[in-house]
């Protein structure tokens, strides 16, 4: 198992990459494999923190033990944490769903790249505003979870 300490730095050193990735690597390449990079970066970030949270509660006496599987993870991290992080957690599993998910591109090497996948039924356009939201949002999630750790 992860040593706690390292948990916030792994999560810190995935959005570094996944920052990279959005306003550096984005901006000069514009293709959907940067666009899934970024979002599967992201979805390591997100689960750094998770354990991270589950870390914590089993310091504190509020769990025996840490589940194994990333399914079990999410469902205990949002029974423990109920409304302070669901908007969090659904955006990690959309996360989730668009990297399994068959997808398209749209728009490749230029100003309007975008990756289309279709979850549900429903079509997704991730271009890079929407690209940015998500990582906006993961860094939120990391500062408020090393807000409570702390």
């Amino acid at each position: 198992m992860q040593m706690i300490e390292d948990l916030p730095e792994k999560a810190k050193d995935e959005i570094k990459r996944a920052d990279h990735l959005v306003y550096v690597t984005l901006k000069y390449t514009r293709t959907v494999d940067v666009i899934k990079n970024t979002i599967k970066r992201l979805m390591n970030a997100y689960e750094y923190v998770i354990l991270e949270c589950l870390e914590y509660a089993k310091d504190n006496k509020k769990i025996k033990e840490i589940p194994a599987s990333s399914q079990d993870r999410v469902k205990l991290v949002k029974k423990l944490y109920k409304e302070d992080i669901v908007e969090y957690i659904k955006l990690y599993e959309l996360l989730k769903e668009i990297d399994k998910a068959e997808y398209t591109g749209k728009e490749e090497y230029r100003k309007n790249v975008a990756l289309i996948v279709n979850v549900h039924g429903k079509t997704i356009l991730v271009d890079i505003p929407t690209l940015i939201s998500y990582f906006n949002k993961t860094k939120e999630f990391i500062d408020l979870v090393n807000s409570w750790v702390e």
